[in-house]
C-alpha cells in the first residue's frame, strides 16, 4: 500500500527533500526549515548509530518515497530490473524514471509527482496522441507526452508549474510549450546523486 500519512514526517526522517511539496509554496518553505530535525517529540536529540541493514532500509525507503510506490511495486520493479542485462541499479532507475507520472513531473507539467499521478489518472495526459490513464505506463525513447486538452494546462497548479522559470530538464527529455518528448532512455546520474543505489540492491538481494 502506498504511504498516505504526513509527508513532512517522511521528509524529515530521510533528511532530504523528496519532492512532496510544491517548490516556492509556504508549506515547502516550512518543511525545509525543519528538514534536519528528526520527527517525534525528541527528534532533535535522536541520533542513534545505524546498522548496515538499517542503512540499506533507509535508502530503499527513500527510493520508494521519491517515486510514491508501494512496497510491492518497488519489489516488482527490482525483480524486473534484475532479469534485464546490465547493471541492476541502473536498470531499476531507468524503469522508475520511465513511468509516465514521473516523466510528466520531470517535464515540469506538474509541481509534484503526486500531482502528475493525479493528472494521468484523470485522463489529462496523452502519449503519442492517445489518452493514457495509467501512472505506471512505461515510456520509450521518442514517445511524445502532451495535455489531452487546452483546459488541462489551465488548471491553476499546473499553470503555475508550467510558468516556473527554474525547471531544469534532464538531458534525456525535451519540451516545447505543453508538449514533451523522450530523447533517449532515462539517465541515472540524477538519482545516483540523491541516494546510494548499491544499498537498495543489497537490501533486495538478501
Amino acid at each position: 500500500m502506498r504511504y498516505i500519512g504526513p509527508k513532512n514526517r517522511v521528509t524529515r526522517r530521510e533528511n532530504m527533500d523528496l519532492g512532496f511539496k510544491t517548490p516556492g509554496s509556504n508549506s515547502h518553505a516550512s518543511m525545509m526549515r525543519r528538514l534536519n530535525i528528526l520527527p517525534g517529540q525528541h527528534g532533535a536529540a535522536r541520533r542513534r548509530k545505524v546498522s548496515e541493514r538499517g542503512r540499506q532500509l533507509r535508502e530503499k525507503q527513500k527510493l520508494k518515497s521519491i517515486f510514491g510506490l508501494s512496497e510491492r511495486q518497488l519489489s516488482n520493479y527490482f525483480k524486473k530490473a534484475s532479469r534485464q542485462k546490465g547493471n541492476t541499479a541502473q536498470n531499476l532507475v531507468r524503469l522508475l524514471e520511465s513511468r509516465l507520472d514521473n516523466v510528466v513531473f520531470r517535464m515540469g507539467f506538474a509541481p509534484t509527482r503526486a500531482a502528475a499521478r493525479q493528472l494521468v489518472s484523470h485522463k489529462h495526459i496523452l502519449v503519442n496522441g492517445k489518452p493514457v490513464s495509467i501512472p505506471s505506463y512505461h515510456l520509450h525513447a521518442a514517445d511524445v507526452v502532451s495535455f489531452a486538452r487546452e483546459s488541462s494546462a489551465k488548471i491553476p497548479a499546473i499553470e503555475a508549474a508550467l510558468a516556473r522559470p527554474d525547471i531544469i530538464l534532464p538531458v534525456w527529455l525535451e519540451t516545447k510549450g505543453t508538449q514533451g518528448r523522450l530523447l533517449t532512455e532515462p539517465a541515472t546520474e540524477d538519482m545516483e546523486k540523491q541516494l546510494n543505489l548499491r544499498l537498495v540492491i543489497e537490501y533486495y538481494s538478501k
